[in-house]
C-alpha cells in the first residue's frame, strides 16, 4: 500500500496562510511521517512482527529532486556517491559539514569575477560550459538577446549575472546563486529538460580549466594509443603462443599431444629399445625433440588394443596425482595404437623384488613405495568424478621414477563405476595370484578388488618374493605365504617373514602393521576389506591395526581348512574344490600382464 493510499493530503497555500495536513484513511494503521535532514518527506508505518518502523512512501523520490539539496553553486547527479559536486571554479564552502553529510552549504568561488563599472567585464569574464544539466530555477528571459552571443554580452553588462542560457526558449540570464542545478544523462533525443548552462567565471580560471580540458584529453588520447598498442602487442604474443603450441605438439610440448606415427617411429628409434612386454602390448623408450624421455606403449591386436586404448586414454587422460603415471600423448592411426607416457627411471617394482639382478631396495623405501601406491588408489577410488577400478595392481603395474616414487600404470583394464553405482559387473580382468574372490566366482565387483590386489602385492613388497613360491613352508609343508603371514601374526612371529635381503634393517613395528594391513585387504568378503583411504592411514600410523583372521579361502586353497584360529568355519566343500581347482595355477604361476 503506497503512501496516498494510507493518507488524504491537504496543502494550503495563500496570502494569508502557508500549512499542509494530512488525514489517515485506515484508522487500524499505525504511521509516522517524517521530514529528515535529507530534505524528503517519508512515511513509516510500524509492522507489528517486526517490530520496526517500514518505509512506505518518499517524496520526492530522487534525492536529486529535493530542492537545493546540494546548495548553490554545486550540481545533483543521480547514481553517484556522494551526489553532489562544485562546480567547475568552486570549491566547498565548509568542508566539516560536507564530511557529515551536509551539502546545502554549496559552494563557493576560487577566483573573483572582475567586474565594476568604471572598467569592461567582456574582456575579463568568460562562460564556462555546462552541457546536458536541468537548469536553475528563477531565470530572467531577455526578448531583446536573439542569439547566444548577444545574451552573453547582457549578462556581462551585468556584475550580478552569474549564468546564461540561450536555446528553445530563448536566453535566460541567472543573478546571484545558482541552486537545483541537476546533471542529466545526455541523449539526443531532444529532451526539453536539457539545456547548457554557461557559467560566468573569471577569465583566467577559464583559461585554466580549458588547459586542464586539453591535458586530460591528451592523457585520455596517449592512454587510449599505449593501450591499443599493448592490444596489439599482446594478440601478437597470443598468435605465436599458440604457433609454438601446435610446435610444441609435435616437440613434446605441455598437455596431452596427439602424436603422429612416423614422429614416434622416429623418436623410438623404429621401436629398438624394449623396456618390457605386457599382454596386449610392448613398451619402447623413446626421446622427443625437446630431449625428454618418454615410455612408448604400441598395443597390439585390432579389438583388445582398441578397448584398452580407450580404457587408459579416458583413465589417465583426465587425472592427475604423483602417484599416477603422467600420460604425454597418443597416437591413433588406423589399427596402430600407441601411447606416450613420462619415462620411469627404475622401471617396474618386480624388477627390485623379484630379480637376481636387481637393486635391493631399503625398508624405509619399501614402506614408502607402500604407502605412496595406497595413495594413488584412493585417489582413483575416491578423488576422480567417477570410481576408477583399476583391476590389475600388481609389481609389473607399479612403476618407480628417479626418487623411487611409485606410478601406478597400466590402466587398459580399467572400469568405471558412477558415484551413483556401488558395484559393476564384468568379465574376469587381472594377473592370477592378485585376483579377488568374486572375480573367481563370477559375482558383481567393487573397487574392493584393487584392495585385494593391493595386500597381495604389499605382503610381496614385505617379503621381497612371489606370494606363490614354493619356499614358503612350515615345517615340512608347503603353506601359502599370505595364509603364513596371518598365522605368524597370530603367533606373534612375522620376523622371519622378511626378505632377508634386508639383513634385519628393518622397522619391526612397521613390518608387523604392515602385515597386518595386507591381511585385512585379502579378506574373504569385501566389506571386511579397509578402503584405500583407510589403508593409508593405518600404514601411516593415524589409527591401531588389529590382528586380522586367516582368510578361510586361502586356506582352503592351500589345503589347509582348519586354523589354529577359533575364528574360521570349514568352507563349504563345494566351495572348497572350485576353489582348489584354480590352485595350481593361482600357487605356481608368475605375476604377469
Amino acid at each position: 500500500m503506497t503512501g496516498r493510499q494510507l493518507i488524504d493530503f491537504t496543502f494550503v497555500n495563500n496570502q494569508q496562510e502557508v500549512y499542509f495536513t494530512y488525514t489517515l484513511l485506515d484508522d487500524a494503521t499505525i504511521m509516522r511521517f517524517a521530514l529528515d535532514v535529507s530534505g524528503q518527506a517519508k512515511i513509516f508505518l510500524w509492522v507489528e512482527h517486526a517490530l520496526d518502523w517500514v518505509p512506505a512512501h518518499t517524496n520526492p523520490t530522487n534525492q536529486c529532486d529535493v530542492y537545493g539539496i546540494c546548495g548553490p553553486f554545486a550540481t545533483c547527479k543521480e547514481n553517484k556517491l556522494p551526489f553532489c559536486s562544485c562546480m567547475e571554479g568552486f570549491s566547498v564552502s565548509s568542508p566539516d559539514d560536507w564530511e557529515l553529510g551536509d551539502r546545502t552549504g554549496g559552494c563557493m568561488r576560487n577566483t573573483p569575477l572582475n567586474c565594476s563599472i568604471n572598467k569592461s567585464t567582456s574582456v575579463q569574464d568568460r562562460f564556462y560550459p555546462m552541457p546536458c544539466v536541468r537548469l536553475p530555477n528563477n531565470g530572467h528571459k531577455i526578448g531583446d538577446a536573439t542569439s547566444a552571443g548577444g545574451c552573453a554580452q547582457v549578462c556581462l553588462g551585468n556584475c550580478t549575472c552569474t549564468a546564461y542560457s540561450y536555446g528553445n526558449n530563448g536566453c535566460l540570464i541567472w543573478e546571484d546563486e545558482l541552486t537545483n542545478v541537476k546533471q542529466l544523462q545526455c541523449d539526443d533525443s531532444g529532451n526539453n529538460n536539457q539545456a547548457t548552462l554557461c557559467l560566468r567565471l573569471d577569465a583566467k580560471e577559464v583559461q585554466t580549466l580549458q588547459k586542464n580540458r586539453r591535458r586530460i584529453n591528451v592523457v585520455v588520447i596517449g592512454a587510449s594509443v599505449v593501450s591499443f598498442g599493448l592490444l596489439s602487442l599482446f594478440l601478437i604474443l597470443i598468435i605465436r603462443r599458440l604457433c609454438a603450441h601446435r610446435m610444441k605438439k609435435l616437440q613434446g610440448g605441455g598437455g596431452i599431444i596427439m602424436f603422429r606415427y612416423p614422429d614416434l617411429q622416429r623418436a623410438t628409434k623404429n621401436f629398438s629399445e624394449k623396456l618390457g612386454a605386457g599382454g596386449f602390448g610392448s613398451v619402447f623408450k623413446g626421446f622427443l625433440n625437446d630431449s625428454s624421455v618418454v615410455a612408448v606403449k604400441r598395443l597390439d591386436g585390432a579389438l583388445q588394443g582398441e578397448k584398452q586404448f580407450r580404457a587408459e586414454v579416458r583413465s589417465i587422460g583426465i587425472i592427475q596425482h604423483i602417484n599416477l603415471v603422467k600420460l604425454i600423448g597418443f597416437c591413433t592411426e588406423g589399427d596402430r595404437k600407441l601411447i606416450v607416457y613420462e619415462h620411469m627411471h627404475n622401471r617396474s617394482l618386480d624388477n627390485h623384488l623379484f630379480h637376481s639382478n636387481g637393486t635391493g631396495l631399503k625398508w624405509n623405501i619399501r614402506y614408502q613405495i607402500a604407502i605412496g601406491v595406497a595413495r594413488g588408489l584412493a585417489y582413483l577410488h575416491d578423488s576422480c568424478r567417477d570410481c576408477i577400478i583399476h583391476c590389475d595392481i600388481k609389481p609389473e603395474n607399479i612403476l618407480l621414477d628417479a626418487s623411487f616414487v611409485p606410478k601406478i600404470a597400466d590402466f587398459g583394464m580399467a572400469k568405471f563405476l558412477g558415484r551413483d553405482f556401488s558395484r559393476v559387473l564384468t568379465t574376469m580382468r587381472g594377473t592370477i595370484g592378485y585376483l579377488a574372490p568374486e572375480w573367481i566366482s563370477g559375482t558383481v565387483i567393487t573397487a574392493k578388488v584393487d584392495v585385494y590386489s593391493y595386500g597381495m602385492v604389499l605382503l610381496e613388497i614385505v617379503s621381497g618374493k612371489r606370494n606363490s613360491g614354493r619356499d614358503c613352508t612350515s615345517g615340512d609343508n608347503y603353506v601359502y605365504f599370505p595364509v603364513q603371514v596371518a598365522n605368524k601374526l597370530l603367533e606373534g612371529d612375522v620376523e622371519t617373514l622378511v626378505d632377508k635381503n634386508l639383513h634385519g634393517d628393518f622397522n619391526l613395528e612397521q613390518v608387523e602393521r604392515a602385515f597386518k594391513v595386507a591381511c585385512w585387504c585379502i579378506q574373504d568378503g569385501e566389506f571386511d576389506r579397509p578402503t584405500m583411504g583407510e589403508v593409508v592411514q593405518y600404514l601411516e600410523g593415524f589409527h591401531e591395526v588389529e590382528i586380522p583372521p586367516v582368510p578361510r579361502l586361502l586356506q582352503a586353497i592351500a589345503g589347509n581348512p582348519h586354523s589354529k584360529s577359533d575364528w574360521y568355519l570349514d568352507r563349504t566343500s563345494e566351495e572348497a574344490e572350485k576353489l582348489k581347482d584354480t590352485r595350481g595355477s593361482a600357487l605356481h604361476q608368475g605375476a604377469h600382464s
